[in-house]
């Protein structure tokens, strides 16, 4: 598969709605994992990201000007041991709840499908970082309707251990901007991860289209040691 440039996947796609970077960094030594939403709607740019616990939750910028917090409202980061869950939507609950009864990241998304937004139907997108005994893996999951026919529930699963420095994989909501909005097709882009956690804030934060980003959430882990940095970026502060 080519290495794609990050930069120019996001700087070339007004749209790509809601975005998971998860890989391991150049010099081998963090897990890597970003996370952003961008809104055309006002309901959907009147969000910011606060820390939560170990996590984070996306809450309304402007209380008064809230209209729907159905799909908007959630917890994007939980950290249940040593594995981190990111997702777009409530289906982090239930990837926490479910591998805390010993379910499998593809068993506990089994009960849940893509978001009821008719027509454009949302995919839920899911990752979860494991990072044990010096050694790191991950997966990355696309629950999406049957191109565009919601009856079915397509989904997919990928997964990646022996994770090889400088590597990552990214994986985003729509293909780009349209009407309906169309679903991501194909495997996760592979891309590189840099070293350092600010140089690679700054190229999310610096590529995501202007008037359509709302906010982003960066976080590098030590294999060695499991301690981790955080970077989080609103538009709205």
């Amino acid at each position: 598969m080519e290495m794609l440039s990050l930069e120019q996947e996001l700087k070339e796609n007004s749209y790509p709605g809601r975005g998971i970077v998860i890989g391991r960094s150049s010099d081998g030594k963090s897990a890597a994992t970003a996370y952003f939403i961008m809104g055309r709607s006002s309901n959907s740019r009147n969000r910011v990201f606060v820390e939560d616990g170990e996590g984070i939750r996306t809450q309304a910028f402007d209380p008064s000007k809230m209209e729907d917090p159905s799909l908007i409202i959630y917890a994007p980061v939980r950290v249940l041991g040593n594995k981190t869950i990111v997702t777009n939507g409530d289906q982090t609950d239930t990837i926490y709840e479910g591998m805390d009864k010993q379910l499998t990241f593809e068993q506990s998304l089994r009960s849940r499908e893509f978001e009821p937004d008719a027509p454009n139907y949302t995919p839920r997108i899911s990752g979860v970082l494991h990072v044990e005994n010096k050694t790191f893996s991950y997966a990355m999951s696309i629950l999406k309707s049957n191109n565009g026919n919601p009856a079915q529930c397509n989904r997919y699963t990928f997964a990646y251990n022996n994770c090889i420095a400088g590597e990552g994989h990214f994986i985003h909501t729509y293909m780009h901007d349209g009407n309906p909005l169309p679903s991501f097709e194909g495997e996760p882009k592979l891309v590189s991860i840099p070293d350092d956690i600010d140089e690679f804030t700054n190229l999310l934060w610096n590529s995501l289209n202007e008037d359509n980003k709302v906010s982003l959430f960066v976080r590098y882990i030590n294999i060695e040691t499991g301690n981790y940095e955080t970077r989080i970026i609103n538009k709205n502060n």
